[in-house]
């Protein structure tokens, strides 16, 4: 029998919970089966300066596939995924067709599979056709394998509609994920409601749009007892709501994006459409309001809300671009060069926190030690970097990070025990 190829990530440190130590790993057939000192192996790969720990999992991607192939292609935002030292991601539902079936749902996976960089778990939707109608059938979605629901781009305006679908969630034990925004609140809104907009004169997106969503479905998550993540917040006000509902003891969970964490709203002043996003980027006060959160827990992991947006449509005048932004192949860097948590910190923002969200925590967010699954991120935070958007993986180009300088990039990705990206390039 041919012996098996035994990689050997060597130099590096690594972190776990609890634990942050120089050591190399080594891998075969798919697991980690050592993790010491002075390691060999058949394929080695320098991780001198750099952090080795479980694989990021974006809990919130976009990958346009099936029906806007024109941005993204599962094929390229897993590449663009692995660049940033992802192993998994779930993908966000709003497809065409919906992810409202299991179908399209199986069409997603296998595409993922197809591509073969990062595990790619598709989202379903909590309504039928993401319209706010009627509830997704979500135990036939959840027997073939979907553990969270939403439908991110829209938030759900119906709140019996909503407690339905958490009294459901519950009893089949699937998380919610909520785009938080009263649409009637922000109809015809391009950006934050504030000094900026006025002066510029376009209609205003407010953040209680956001925070009176948000206090409507904690008040159901406190009614029904069923679990429910918050998608990408945004403000001050959603930090203080998260926080008090996790003080009172209640099953939710929430996730910031980089670009809530570094950018603000005077940037959309050139009325450039690269930076319009939805939630919008709001003002310094949320921003530092979020990094608070992000500091002492109550903001539990980081997702990229990665929104490729091919070149025609994102270059439309501001109040009709739509929003949405890259952000795979650049979170690392933005998070590092935003707040520089410490390194356990941003793994429990990046891979540990979003894999136990996302119901995979059995394969993804797990030590990095003998017998575990080999998916593995190498990253430096010292490395600084100019983004620059013809360079990204991605089929698109609308990064708001293009000429930006950053801190801290990946450098080695190994999902199921495989190189996929060496120094920097992918290598599928």
């Amino acid at each position: 029998m041919a012996q098996k190829k035994r990689i050997v990530v060597k130099g590096g440190t690594v972190v776990n919970p609890g634990a942050v130590a120089p050591a190399d790993v080594a891998i075969v057939d798919g697991l980690v089966v050592e993790v010491g000192q002075g390691l060999d192996g058949d394929d080695v790969l320098d991780a001198t300066g750099c952090h080795v720990s479980s694989g990021f999992v974006d809990l919130h991607t976009h990958l346009r596939e099936p029906g806007k192939e024109e941005a993204e292609t599962i094929e390229t935002g897993s590449r663009a995924a692995a660049l940033g030292g992802y192993t998994a991601v779930v993908a966000m539902p709003n497809t065409d067709p919906a992810q409202d079936s299991v179908m399209v749902v199986e069409f997603v996976r296998e595409q993922g599979r197809r591509a073969g960089l990062v595990d790619v778990h598709p989202a379903g939707c909590i309504t039928v056709g993401r319209a706010g109608t009627a509830l997704a059938p979500y135990a036939s979605l959840a027997a073939a394998g979907v553990r969270i629901f939403t439908d991110d781009g829209n938030g759900v305006q119906d709140p019996l509609l909503m407690r339905r679908a958490l009294e459901y969630a519950r009893d089949l034990g699937v998380t919610l994920a909520q785009h938080c925004e009263v649409s009637r609140l922000t109809e015809g809104a391009v950006m934050h409601e504030g000094s900026c907009c006025s002066a510029m004169g376009v209609p205003g997106w407010p953040a209680l749009a956001e925070e009176l969503m948000l206090h409507r479905d904690i008040e159901l998550v406190r009614l029904t007892g069923a679990p429910m993540h918050f998608l990408h917040l945004s403000t001050a006000g959603s930090v203080e709501l998260v926080r008090r509902a996790k003080a009172d003891g209640l099953p939710v969970t929430a996730e910031v994006t980089p670009h809530h964490l570094a950018l603000d709203h005077e940037l959309l002043a050139g009325w450039d459409p690269v930076f319009k996003v939805n939630p919008p980027l709001r003002t310094r006060g949320d921003i530092e309001a979020l990094k608070q959160g992000v500091a002492d827990g109550t903001i539990d992991a980081v997702a990229t809300d990665h929104a490729p947006h091919a070149a025609h449509a994102k270059e439309l005048p501001l109040d009709q671009a739509p929003p949405g932004m890259l952000g795979l192949e650049t979170a690392l860097g933005v998070l590092v060069t935003a707040v520089a948590p410490a390194p356990e910190r941003l793994c429990e923002l990046m891979s540990w926190n979003p894999a136990r969200i996302a119901g995979i925590d059995d394969r993804h967010g797990r030590p990095v030690a003998p017998g575990e699954p080999a998916n593995i991120a190498v990253w430096d935070t010292s490395e600084v970097w100019t983004v620059s958007r013809h360079a990204l993986a991605s089929r698109s180009t609308n990064t708001p990070y293009h000429g930006m300088e950053l801190r801290g990039r990946n450098r080695h990705t190994i999902h199921d025990g495989r190189v996929v990206v060496r120094d920097r390039k992918a290598l599928a």
